[in-house]
C-alpha cells in the first residue's frame, strides 16, 4: 500500500493509496490545491472546509462540463456514422445505375456497329430494304 502526504491551504494529510498510484494522487492533489488557492485568493481565509468544498465545486462543475462535452461528441459521432451509412447506402445504389446506364450503352454502341459493320459488307439493314 502507498503513503502520500499533501498539502491543501497550509494543512498537510497524509493519504493511502494503491501501490504506484503515489504520483498521479499527488497530481490531482496539487490539482485540488490549485483551486483552493485561487478560491482563498478571492474570498480570503474562510475556513479549510468551506475553501476546500468550493474549490471542489468548480473541479466538480468542470468535470460535468466535459461529461457534457463527451456525451455531445458522442452524439455527433453516432450521427456522422448514420450519415456514412446512408451515404455508402447511396453510393451502392448510384454505382449500380451507373452500371447498368454503362451496360446499356455499350450494347446500344455494339448494335450500331453490327449495323455499320452489316452497311459497310454492303448489306441494306432490314429496316430499310424494301
Amino acid at each position: 500500500m502507498g503513503q502520500v502526504s499533501v498539502t491543501l491551504n497550509g494543512r498537510t494529510y497524509r493519504l493511502e493509496c494503491g501501490e504506484g498510484e503515489e504520483t498521479h494522487l499527488i497530481a490531482l492533489a496539487e490539482y485540488l490545491g490549485s483551486h483552493v488557492d485561487t478560491m482563498r485568493r478571492k474570498f480570503g481565509q474562510v475556513g479549510d472546509d468551506r475553501l476546500i468544498l468550493m474549490a471542489s465545486l468548480v473541479v466538480t462543475d468542470e468535470l460535468w462540463e466535459l461529461r457534457r462535452q463527451m456525451q455531445e461528441l458522442k452524439s455527433t459521432l453516432a450521427e456522422a456514422r448514420r450519415d456514412r451509412s446512408v451515404a455508402d447506402e447511396s453510393s451502392k445504389h448510384l454505382q449500380a445505375d451507373l452500371s447498368a446506364r454503362v451496360s446499356s450503352a455499350a450494347d446500344r454502341l455494339e448494335m450500331l456497329n453490327d449495323r455499320l459493320g452489316d452497311l459497310a459488307g454492303g448489306t441494306t439493314p432490314p429496316a430499310t430494304r424494301r
